[in-house]
């Protein structure tokens, strides 16, 4: 809703700017403007920012952090390291 009000103000601001005499409306005006539109932009990336992010119910809390950080016990294996793939001998070069 914010970002609309600062569309408004960037508008009035640059129609201040572009309809004055006044050298002190001109000055408001290009603040109002340019401040405008800074706040404008800032306000959209702000709601795409929050409109893509993660609930807070859905954050692992810091105890469960803690257990994933946990290195994991494995249980010993009953199979024995299977020996080493036997190599190919090299084969004759190609011609060329």
């Amino acid at each position: 809703m914010i970002r609309w009000f600062m569309l408004a103000a960037t508008l009035a601001g640059f129609g201040f700017v572009f309809t004055t005499r006044s050298p002190a409306l001109l000055g408001v005006g290009l603040l109002l403007g340019v401040g405008g539109f800074i706040g404008f932009v800032l306000a959209l990336a702000a709601d795409r920012v929050s409109a893509n992010s993660r609930p807070d119910t859905a954050m692992a809390s810091p105890s469960e952090l803690a257990a994933m950080r946990k290195p994991v016990a494995r249980a010993p294996t009953a199979r024995p390291p299977s020996p080493p793939a036997a190599t190919r001998p090299p084969g004759p070069k190609p011609p060329g």
